[in-house]
């Protein structure tokens, strides 16, 4: 019996010294290092004076929130007119080109419609009838009071006077309307054409016909704008109107002027909400803009009221791929801390901005309320910090 435990003893001494013991392999760095080797940068005293490093806190300032919206710019419908020929006919004489300026009362075309000239036969008959028509009244008046005639005789000269003053009116107002010269035709004079006349001043901006074409009455000959009375039309989400009211300011700009900012001021809301759920916003130009025309695409900020946020200067704030930071000072490190100091990259989110600075939003587990950041050559540590990663 003692024999056998003594074999077994050594049995099982063998065993536990064949067995291998397999260490975790130790990396370099771990994730968290790596990341924090990634995002951090050393300097010296002598880069941190060259490059301006300043340093700063956080601070509480009242900045207007805003509301981002898209749209375009707008003209009045009475600042926008398509003219067609009333009567229609063939357009005999027009030199109007798109982009050209035209003032009130000036003649854009000739039209040429044998129409025109039954027309007048009649307006110039019906004169003829309505003056005979006055006359026989004025007679039959004078019988009436020695009362030689019938009173229905008296009565139906007042009605044939009445009736022949309509039809002239009538017919004075459809020549007026084909743009007849009422002058000439006073005078005996028919024509068979007549001029199309602009309503308003402004520029051309469609030409639809040329020499020669006939021209039906629903047909638009040319498009006209006046430019002078333009405006902002806004489409804003409906979770935001909540936040509009008339009299806001507006900062905007447009596609083919990007760089200039412009001002407006909230006008008008709409009461209806649209298929694509945002609501129309009316707003006023603040000054007349040369550069403006119909249909530029617009891209508004509106501010609807100052409130006190977290806020860094602009210059403190980078962006780098699409996302915002900032550099925090964290001291040297234990073999250099004579000698330099150690920044950190912190992701931000950038809130509103307003005159030189922004508000900044800090992740989950970040207080920045005591932190030094640097307000001065953040983009300095970021050029620093991007290429030494390119030399690693």
């Amino acid at each position: 019996m003692k024999n056998i435990l003594v074999i077994l003893v050594l049995l099982a001494g063998l065993s536990s010294c064949n067995q291998k013991v397999e260490k975790p392999e130790t990396s370099e760095s771990t994730p968290k290092e790596e990341e924090r080797e990634s995002n951090t940068i050393e300097l010296t005293k002598a880069q941190y004076e060259t490059a301006g490093i300043e340093t700063g806190m956080l601070s509480t300032r009242n900045l207007s929130e805003v509301v981002l919206a898209n749209g375009s710019i707008d003209i009045p419908p009475q600042n926008l007119v398509s003219i067609s020929a009333p009567m229609g006919g063939f357009v005999r004489k027009t030199e109007l080109l798109q982009g050209m300026n035209v003032k009130k009362g000036q003649v854009l075309a000739t039209i040429e419609n044998p129409d025109f000239i039954q027309i007048q036969q009649d307006y110039l008959e019906t004169e003829s009838k309505l003056e005979y028509a006055q006359l026989e009244f004025a007679r039959q008046s004078e019988l009436s009071k020695d009362n030689v005639n019938a009173q229905k005789v008296l009565q139906q000269a007042s009605s044939e006077v009445k009736i022949q003053k309509a039809r002239l009116t009538g017919l004075r107002e459809r020549l007026k309307t084909a743009g007849i010269n009422m002058n000439a035709l006073e005078k005996g004079t028919i024509v068979n054409s007549a001029v199309i006349t602009s309503p308003i001043s402004g520029s051309v901006t469609t030409v639809n016909v040329n020499l020669g074409k006939y021209v039906n009455p629903t047909d638009v000959m040319f498009e006209i704008v006046d430019t002078d009375h333009l405006h902002v039309e806004l489409s804003v989400f409906e979770q935001d109107i909540p936040k509009i009211k008339l009299g806001q300011l507006v900062r905007f700009t447009v596609s083919n002027n990007p760089d200039k900012e412009l001002l407006a001021e909230v006008y008008l809301i709409n009461q209806k909400i649209n298929e694509d759920r945002t609501v129309r916003v009316h707003c006023h130009l603040a000054k007349d803009d040369p550069g403006l025309l119909p249909q530029n695409f617009v891209k508004a900020i509106i501010e609807t009221g100052a409130n006190p946020v977290t806020a860094l200067p602009d210059q403190a704030i980078v962006d780098f791929e699409g996302k915002s930071y900032i550099f925090v000072q964290q001291g040297g490190t234990q073999k250099n801390e004579q000698a330099g100091l150690l920044f950190i990259m912190q992701q931000v989110s950038r809130g509103v901005s307003e005159n030189g600075f922004s508000q900044i939003k800090f992740p989950d587990g970040f207080d920045g309320r005591n932190a030094k950041i640097v307000v001065n050559g953040a983009y300095a540590l970021l050029s620093k910090l991007k290429n030494a990663e390119e030399e690693e």
